[in-house]
């Protein structure tokens, strides 16, 4: 069985995350707005594409890494 990439700490809901494009494990990363405010976010070393990182149960899903 292969690590999850992201987990849910409330329910145990695992997901694997990976770039369609690149078919590379995404790797957690944090984005930061103008007003200061940090996000986490999904990011693709590879092509350097990011999305908004899974939620489960209202929260933003932990990463395995």
């Amino acid at each position: 069985m292969t690590q999850p990439t992201y987990s849910c700490s409330k329910c145990d809901m695992q997901v694997n995350a990976q770039c369609a494009k690149c078919n590379t494990p995404l790797q957690n990363d944090w984005l930061s707005l103008d007003d200061g405010t940090k996000v986490q976010i999904s990011i693709c070393p590879d092509c350097s594409g990011k999305i908004k990182s899974p939620m489960c149960c209202g929260e933003d899903m932990s990463c395995s890494v």
